[in-house]
């Protein structure tokens, strides 16, 4: 029996790798060489049509984890999702130790702060700010008399409700209604809210810090990839704290932050 490779997908990195084996003289061997995993239909759009590539819409629930990859026929395993999505990333890890298949974790690298990027925030303090949780926020007190815009995705909005009556908060999602309706229902009114999809020009990313007179950006680590250089170096221009979330910690079986390294892996899954 074929079998194919699962690529957890949904990045910009899993859609240039998917395009460097479609590119690749040894890529797509047959129909459905490469099974691709998205959440949303917004996600499936990424990817080129190809019939070497079958794309799976949904979220992949624990108790039918198994199933799914005995009814694909998965045979490798290639998980580019996003460094924050660490829930499947500890799935796709036990269902390639519970079924003895090969597993690589692709992740963009990550831009460590150095002494080199560090910087004074209009107030004084240091604007190069890494917190491992996201309740160090608030137990560090550093929401109050803040004009905060997050960039964390809306499913941790709900943590901010509370705290709108105690700091002015902004908010950047995703256009999409379930984003939406998570900003209103944790208290954002629609002249905090912005919905655009990325990515976002350095101009466009100072001109709405500047609109909103925003003294702090809370954001995750995402890499380059999501834009935190950018936000970084306006940061440090207009004496804006940046707070990073550091990305979970994973104990990947096997790990690497090169395309090149990643599209080997699939071909030799096919050409060992």
């Amino acid at each position: 029996m074929s079998h194919c490779v699962w690529v957890i997908g949904g990045t910009q990195e899993s859609r240039w790798l998917v395009e460097k084996l479609l590119a690749h003289p040894q890529g797509p061997v047959r129909s459905s060489w490469l099974l691709v995993s998205v959440t949303t239909d917004t996600a499936k759009r990424l990817y080129p049509e190809n019939p070497a590539v079958n794309l799976w819409v949904g979220k992949l629930r624990p108790d039918r984890a198994d199933t799914f990859i005995v009814a694909n026929t998965i045979g490798a395993i290639l998980d580019a999702s996003h460094p924050f999505a660490s829930n499947i990333s500890q799935l796709a890890i036990a269902l390639a130790h519970r079924h003895g298949l090969p597993y690589l974790r692709y992740e963009r690298p990550a831009i460590s702060p150095g002494p080199e990027d560090a910087w004074l925030d209009a107030r004084g303090r240091p604007g190069n700010v890494c917190l491992k949780h996201l309740p160090d926020l608030f137990t560090g007190g550093y929401l109050k008399q803040e004009r905060t815009l997050l960039m964390l995705g809306y499913r941790w909005l709900t943590s901010f409700a509370l705290w709108q009556s105690q700091s002015i908060l902004f908010v950047r999602i995703l256009p999409s209604q379930s984003a939406l309706a998570a900003a209103l229902s944790a208290g954002f009114t629609s002249d905090r809210i912005i919905a655009l999809r990325p990515p976002i020009s350095a101009s466009l990313e100072k001109a709405l810090w500047q609109q909103w007179q925003i003294t702090q950006v809370v954001t995750k680590a995402s890499g380059q990839a999501g834009g935190e250089d950018h936000k970084q170096a306006i940061a440090a221009e207009q004496g804006v704290r940046l707070i990073r979330l550091v990305r979970p910690t994973v104990s990947y079986p096997a790990q690497t932050s090169c395309l090149d390294t990643a599209v080997r892996f699939v071909l030799q899954q096919h050409y060992p």
